[in-house]
């Protein structure tokens, strides 16, 4: 049995090799398929709405699996388009959000708006990262954090945004030892607090990254031994479509920060 640091490492040292057995497994291949063949088609918000298998498979890609059902919410979304700042995607704090519509671009584009790459084989990689954290996770949550971390690194400008994830903040919550109770603190105070422990900008540099993630793991396996149950054998088993959210954020999105 490998442990969480072990079991990370087996993914994300060798990440291609990784996504390309994400890829390769029949229930994906069948999706991706189906996705590419029909995403053309789409050539309207009705359009894209009405075809539940490419609407679900570009909802996981960005994370927002939970939300394929609130299909009202999304059309609100992407008729708003992210032109006006005031538009109903740029006002939503998750993020996420702007980036579909941003993806989807109905409003700025039209019929062309699924012609470019962000809407083909760009989103097929987004949903097979996806994929991929969450196999992971349902083995072994400690991993699908790392690996949520790993990718969100070079995005991360402030403290605040970590304090704004609840992912990001529970990996660095457990890497630097802080109790998740500190969630209860005034958020200034929080921020000073990871600060005073870690530079963000060391994130976006590999080697420092790789060590904060180690230590993660590390930390994690000790407070979860029960995680360490992730054989080789299991790594290279296809991926299970499971019935949860594609993303732990969408599951503790309506948690307040540090209340993980």
């Amino acid at each position: 049995m490998l442990n969480t640091t072990a079991s990370y490492q087996l993914i994300a040292r060798d990440m291609t090799r990784s996504l390309s057995r994400t890829a390769n497994s029949p229930v994906v291949a069948r999706e991706t398929e189906y996705y590419l063949a029909n995403i053309t088609k789409v050539q309207s918000i009705e359009d894209f709405l009405g075809n539940d298998r490419v609407f679900a498979y570009a909802m996981k890609a960005f994370g927002l699996e939970e939300m394929t059902y609130a299909k009202a919410f999304m059309r609100k979304a992407l008729e708003g388009g992210i032109d006006d700042d005031q538009s109903f995607a740029n006002k939503l704090s998750d993020r996420r959000y702007r980036e579909f519509v941003e993806a989807f671009n109905f409003v700025r584009y039209g019929e062309a708006a699924t012609a470019f790459d962000r809407t083909q084989q760009g989103t097929v990689d987004l949903y097979l990262r996806q994929t991929l954290e969450i196999t992971a996770g349902d083995r072994n949550q400690g991993v699908r954090l790392a690996l949520y971390f790993e990718r969100k690194a070079m995005e991360i400008g402030s403290v605040y945004q970590i304090l704004a994830d609840p992912a990001l903040l529970q990996v660095v919550q457990t890497a630097l030892g802080i109790p998740a109770s500190t969630g209860a603190a005034n958020i200034d105070v929080q921020a000073k607090m990871i600060s005073a422990r870690l530079d963000v900008g060391d994130l976006k540099d590999p080697e420092a990254l790789g060590k904060f993630l180690e230590r993660f793991t590390s930390l994690w396996e000790l407070g979860h031994p029960s995680a360490a149950a992730l054989s080789p054998a299991m790594l290279v088993s296809q991926p299970i479509e499971a019935g949860i959210g594609p993303d732990l954020l969408m599951a503790l999105q309506g948690l307040k920060i540090g209340g993980l």
